[in-house]
């Protein structure tokens, strides 16, 4: 074929690949697994129009038997599950449990947990809506 009519091809080419990775989603930080067997991947990062907050959307993911400690953010948080079954311990609260294609919600500053009681990984959506700066997850004793 002759180069010069290869060079469109190629533009072309380049340019679809181009799109491909701009319009992907982005991990921005990604915590391996840890003795707790969660992982969290930061999806997107962004400034809220409420001064001094952030929006955070974040991937995570339970092994089979895995429980995070308990913990707060300093911020809401809003869940969707994405596949398997979580159980919600909250301080003050009943236990409860969302499965695949259920949401839920955690207030700024409220003591809780959550566990993989079943046989499959769980993968929840989280959105925070958090202070910028701080750390979206602090353990509690």
């Amino acid at each position: 074929m002759n180069r010069l009519k290869l060079l469109p091809v190629v533009i072309v080419l380049g340019i679809a690949a181009l799109l491909t990775l701009a319009v992907r989603p982005r991990a921005y930080a990604q915590q391996p697994a840890s003795d707790t067997g969660a992982k969290r991947t930061v999806l997107e990062r962004h400034d809220l129009s409420v001064p001094g907050h952030e929006g955070v959307l974040v991937q995570t993911e339970l092994a089979p038997g895995a429980k995070e400690p308990r913990h707060t953010h300093p911020g809401d948080i809003f869940g969707y599950v994405m596949e398997g079954t979580i159980t919600l311990v909250a301080d003050g609260q009943p236990t409860r449990t969302a499965k695949a294609g259920e949401v839920f919600f955690v207030p700024a500053g409220q003591i809780h947990s959550g566990q993989n009681n079943g046989d499959i990984p769980v993968k929840l959506l989280v959105s925070f809506f958090v202070e910028k700066g701080k750390p979206l997850t602090s353990p509690v004793k």
